[in-house]
């Protein structure tokens, strides 16, 4: 099992000591859309999805999700998090909203499934307060963009922009 982190010597599932590794900044970026009909993309510009404000209670949901993830991902580490940031770009042709996550820490280990997580959390409630609508939809391409800081440093896995 050489190289598996959460693998004892015996192939037992355990989580990480990381109490010698040194505080730094760590920075996670990811993305992730949900894909629907342009029609139900119109109905949540224009308030008309019956659960209400469909993107205020995603961008919560994605902040509140990224929070839990170590309730959720059993070898996730409870990390102190100083800023979480959720935002939507909206494509109303292909009836598409990309989310992307940003999270940050000062810690002893990454943030990269805080931000996947916050990605994943959004989409979901996009999904299950548009679901009545548009039994269509599709949550695709949920994927981490950027982390920096740690051992590793920046790892640039596309262009941010």
């Amino acid at each position: 099992m050489d190289g598996l982190s959460h693998i004892d010597e015996k192939g037992r599932a355990r989580m990480v000591d990381i109490s010698a590794k040194p505080d730094t900044e760590r920075v996670a970026l990811a993305r992730g859309r949900v894909v629907m009909k342009p029609s139900t993309l119109r109905l949540i510009g224009e308030g008309g999805i019956p659960k209400g404000d469909v993107l205020s209670v995603a961008q919560i949901a994605g902040i509140m999700a990224a929070k839990n993830t170590p309730h959720l991902i059993p070898m996730c580490h409870p990390l102190l998090l100083t800023g979480i940031s959720v935002d939507f770009s909206l494509d109303p042709e292909g009836g598409v909203i990309e989310i992307t996550a940003t999270v940050k820490t000062t810690g002893k280990t990454g943030v990269e499934m805080e931000a996947l997580t916050a990605v994943t959390g959004s989409a979901l409630t996009i999904y299950d307060m548009c679901k009545a609508v548009d039994r269509g939809m599709r949550i695709q391409d949920v994927r981490l963009v950027r982390k920096s800081g740690g051992k590793s440093g920046t790892i640039q896995l596309e262009d941010p922009s």
